[in-house]
């Protein structure tokens, strides 16, 4: 994004990535639709950005959503609002919008090299790569450093660019899985029998905060929508205390007294797992989810196991590996960047995208955070080379 905001100013770019193709993580988004956005008004997509929002709340401001839907329009990808609000390509996947894009980049003269692994700068300051014929150097009036964070690793995003920031003076926070599942210690007939499945429609509450959506059954614990919007309080929880407990709250649209008089109307003598199915239609897992949370014998009284219903307590042992997460928590802190995301240990070094201190839950977030940042360290290079010619 920021080589073709670059381009379109008339100045000569360079894509230097480390894998034999661009866009490897893209395409990654784009096995669940590619993402882009959200179509909420800004008043409530910004707080999603939790502790960063007013750090990044200007950068959003000047590519906010509508712009980015613009975008991809004009590359021929028609976008339509889901549902939940999220926003996607038609397409409902990543190829055909990054062959596109490619093509306008190719247009703009903007030369891409794979095979290039920046390795820092020499003692000239010019930037290190290694290749595959061995270590080459390149000169620039300014560089824009959009390494990604940590996660998925095996698409090229390492994070060791971390160590290499840190020894030139930039304060990295240390990088963290965000939008990762959960351990859960389930008994054995809920990992064989169960993981895989989902949790749709339920509510998640941790503390304050309650989350509607779906989850997911795996083999370890949780995952999905409803747990990545909690992931940040917690991973902190979890970090300082060892666990923390979530409440599952299986049929969020119906009341205690509601759930409690449809149970009654079901006979004593039925075993509690076909008078929930009977009563509300609940699953074998759900019901499992229920004995996992409040024990293996589910009260009988219609009152008691609808308040079970609706507060299922299960405590969360540990994060996921970096590795296989969504996104990145942690990254280089707004404090060490000026106002357009310029290294201040660095002159004429700009960074975007997940290297910088922000994360958000899936939705949209993500990308339209990457894809702002991605043209605000293009304007921030504009504005420091001025008129000056160069590359």
């Amino acid at each position: 994004m920021a080589a073709q905001v670059l381009a379109e100013a008339g100045r000569a770019v360079t894509v230097y990535d480390r894998m034999p193709s661009v866009g490897r993580k893209l395409l990654m988004a784009g096995r669940g639709g590619l993402n882009l956005t959200h179509s909420e008004d800004l008043a409530t997509f910004m707080p999603r950005y939790g502790a960063e929002a007013a750090r990044l709340a200007p950068l959003v401001d000047a590519f906010p959503p509508a712009a980015l839907i613009a975008w991809a329009e004009g590359l021929g990808q028609e976008t339509f609002v889901g549902s939940s609000g999220r926003v996607f390509p038609k397409a409902l996947k990543a190829s055909p919008l990054l062959r596109a894009w490619l093509a306008r980049l190719r247009e703009l003269g903007v030369e891409i090299r794979t095979r290039h692994d920046w390795a820092g700068w020499d003692a000239k300051g010019a930037l290190r790569f290694r290749t595959p014929d061995g270590e080459i150097t390149a000169g620039s009036d300014a560089t824009i450093l959009a390494l990604g964070g940590a996660s998925w690793p095996k698409l090229g995003s390492t994070g060791d660019w971390a160590d290499l920031l840190a020894a030139q003076g930039v304060r990295v926070t240390p990088l963290k899985p965000a939008n990762a599942g959960f351990d859960v210690a389930w008994s054995e007939i809920v990992r064989e029998r169960f993981a895989g499945q989902p949790l749709k429609g339920v509510a998640v509450t941790f503390g304050r905060v309650r989350v509607r959506g779906e989850a997911m059954v795996t083999r370890h614990g949780l995952e999905g929508g409803a747990i990545y919007a909690l992931s940040a309080g917690l991973r902190s929880t979890i970090e300082r205390e060892g666990s923390a407990r979530v409440w599952i709250d299986l049929r969020p649209d119906a009341r205690v007294e509601e759930l409690a008089a449809r149970i009654g109307r079901q006979p004593v003598d039925q075993s509690a797992a076909n008078r929930l199915r009977k009563a509300l239609d609940l699953s074998p897992l759900e019901t499992n989810l229920l004995r996992e949370a409040h024990g293996k014998d589910l009260p009988a009284d219609p009152a008691a196991l609808a308040a079970a219903i609706k507060g299922a307590p299960l405590t969360l042992t540990g994060m996921r590996p970096l590795a296989r997460a969504i996104s990145t928590a942690g990254g280089v802190e707004f404090g060490g960047l000026d106002a357009q995301l310029m290294l201040t240990a660095r002159p004429g070094v700009f960074v975007a995208g997940e290297m910088l201190d922000w994360e958000a839950p899936t939705g949209g977030y993500l990308l339209q955070a990457c894809f702002a940042t991605g043209v605000a360290a293009a304007r921030g290079v504009l504005g420091r080379l001025g008129g000056q010619a160069g590359g």
